[in-house]
């Protein structure tokens, strides 16, 4: 059918991002793998019908579903802040192919130093461009800073990682087998608050329900720079945690013995399946656009906004980022 553009609001959420049921549809949608591999013409193209729709000059003999769809590639691919389009690698669509190979490979290759070295590293290095990409882009950050963290963040990983593989050399093998979620875990806390570390510093921009900006508040980058740490954490934990059971026992039957080399696939692919439920889950945590009350805020910035507006501003909001 065609659509009506006086009534139809491209930006209204399809479904109710109050309730986690609601962003878990939200996010199984934008964070749909098959995203990935849409050419560049065409998200460009649903670019362009986005726009037009916002302008309210949507071409004529547009449906519904082809609005929908093209929201859901602007959605997956550009920035929510600045509009531009993600690289390929740091988009939320990605999490489940990037991942998978990433987490398989450093659950089965966690015996030796170097190996477990490599693997944090090249983990690190893809977590620290996910962050990069998924920032709050209104709050920018110089190449120096990027460095840091990605340094330090990369440290921390190697740190726990090889700590804790040498401290339990002699631990029960499942043991073992986690050491790779607490070096992911560890290197989170540090990674993601580094990477957004101009939020915390000067402090994240807030807006009242109209999207008119109220300031700056550096508690609001720390409590949505905590949440995003959660949900990183929660995105990586099921695969990490279960799947290690899951294979200790399968390598204890003969047949999982005699085909060893098929057993870095198999994870990659067990992996898969978890992160295939646990990236829109793990996104669903909390609200992107998240909320804080005006008596929350910093001293300065709550007496500013109630000197302007009384007591018709009782929440700020702001993108928390992913």
């Amino acid at each position: 059918m065609e659509v009506d553009v006086s009534k139809f609001n491209i930006d209204a959420p399809r479904w109710d991002q109050n309730t986690f049921m609601g962003r878990l549809k939200h996010f199984f949608n934008i964070t749909d793998p098959r995203t990935v591999i849409v050419s560049e013409q065409e998200l460009d193209g649903a670019k362009m019908l986005v726009e037009s729709c916002r302008a309210g000059v949507t071409p004529p003999g547009t449906t519904i579903q082809q609005l929908h769809y093209a929201k859901k590639l602007y959605d997956s691919a550009f920035h929510p802040d600045t509009g531009e389009k993600m690289n390929l690698i740091g988009r939320m669509s990605f999490q489940v192919p990037g991942g998978m190979a990433i987490t398989g490979c450093m659950l089965q290759f966690y015996r030796t130093v170097p190996a477990v070295v490599f693997w944090q590293w090249v983990n690190q290095s893809f977590n620290a461009l996910v962050n990069y990409t998924n920032r709050n882009a209104a709050s920018p950050i110089t190449p120096g800073q990027i460095g840091v963290a990605y340094v330090t963040a990369t440290g921390t990983a190697l740190a726990t990682a090889v700590g804790l593989n040498l401290y339990t050399k002699k631990a029960p093998p499942l043991i073992a087998r986690w050491v790779p979620f607490a070096a992911v875990a560890a290197a989170n806390c540090v990674n993601i608050p580094l990477m957004r570390q101009q939020e915390i510093l000067n402090g994240i921009a807030v807006t009242d329900e109209n999207d008119n900006q109220l300031g700056h508040s550096k508690k609001a980058a720390i409590k949505g720079i905590s949440q995003v740490v959660v949900s990183r954490i929660a995105m990586a934990a099921p695969g990490m945690i279960l799947l290690p059971i899951l294979m200790q026992r399968l390598e204890a039957f003969p047949f999982m013995k005699k085909i060893r080399i098929f057993h870095a696939p198999l994870q990659v692919i067990l992996v898969g399946g978890f992160l295939l439920f646990m990236v829109p889950a793990a996104c669903s945590l909390f609200p992107q656009r998240c909320s804080m009350s005006v008596s929350s805020l910093e001293p300065a910035l709550r007496e500013s906004i109630q000197s302007q507006y009384g007591d018709k501003v009782q929440y700020v909001y702001f993108n928390k980022g992913l």
